[in-house]
């Protein structure tokens, strides 16, 4: 805060109106509060990245097993079924 205090003396003193200084202040600071983010809001945002990305390689590796599965299911099938037609020939 003693920053936008600086400022607004800053602008008052280069002769810039005191409503009007008062005014960038003002917008400045309601950009820093809602639009710029602080140092705690991207460690933050690093930890949801690192738990999205492990839950992401669980269910990668779930995907992995099922795919495997059901591969080496209709492999069983094929064989079976190829194995059946050449005993009926």
């Amino acid at each position: 805060m003693d920053s936008l205090y600086s400022l607004y003396d800053a602008l008052v003193s280069i002769n810039v109106p005191s409503d009007k200084a008062r005014a960038v202040v003002d917008a400045m600071e309601r950009d820093m509060t809602t639009s710029i983010a602080t140092k705690a809001d991207m460690q933050m945002l690093q930890r949801e990245i690192e738990i999205l990305r492990r839950d992401v390689a669980k269910d990668m590796e779930l995907l992995r097993s099922s795919i495997t599965i059901r591969l080496g299911s209709m492999l069983m099938v094929a064989v079976s079924i190829l194995f059946a037609a050449l005993k009926l020939t």
